[in-house]
Formats: C-alpha cells, sequence, structure tokens
C-alpha cells in the first residue's frame, strides 16, 4: 500500500471513490483501532472505539493523546495501521456530496 492511499480493504468498500483518495490526515471520528508495531517486534492494538468520548471535546482530547503517544514513542514504532469505520466513512461523504450537488 502506498504511504498515502487508503488500506485495501476499504479501497474494496466503494472503489470507484476510494481507488483515487489520497490521505493527508485521517478524522478520529473514523478510526475504529490502531495497531502499532515496534521495532522489538511488540504489538499494541488501541481500541479507539471503547475510548471515544461524546462532542467535540471527547474528540479533541483523543486525538491529543494519539498525538501524544507517537511523538512519544515515535523512535521505537515500525509500522502503524488505521482501522477505519468505513461504513461510516461512505454514509458521510454521500451525505456531503449530495448537499454539495444540490447548492447552486
Amino acid at each position: 500500500m502506498s504511504k498515502n492511499r487508503l488500506p485495501a480493504e476499504v479501497v474494496d468498500y466503494w472503489p470507484e471513490v476510494f481507488e483515487h483518495v489520497e490521505l493527508k490526515a485521517i478524522p478520529v471520528k473514523y478510526i475504529v483501532s490502531v495497531q502499532v508495531t515496534f521495532t522489538d517486534g511488540k504489538k499494541w492494538d488501541i481500541d479507539i472505539d471503547k475510548n471515544k468520548t461524546a462532542g467535540k471535546s471527547g474528540m479533541m482530547s483523543l486525538e491529543e493523546t494519539l498525538n501524544t503517544f507517537f511523538k512519544e514513542y515515535n523512535e521505537m514504532i515500525q509500522y502503524v495501521e488505521f482501522k477505519l469505520d468505513t461504513p461510516s466513512l461512505v454514509n458521510d461523504v454521500k451525505t456531503q456530496t449530495k448537499t454539495f450537488m444540490k447548492r447552486k
């Protein structure tokens, strides 16, 4: 997988849209879990859904926690895999597209 491409399982969900998408950032609300592989071979699975709190302040806190984690362990991380809530992402894209297309 290319560095800025969506994972194959996400692209397969809606290929006509997702195969041409390049990522710059992933909104926390679409992340279900994060699997971190360290240089020593250890793997951590971080269940984001369990840690999500209602409201914008909860999402901001979760985002800050993830940023702090990645900064602190940056030198020891070999690979990071994000698992996304693809159905939610597809639903939001469709909703926003309909809204955009209705504008004059």
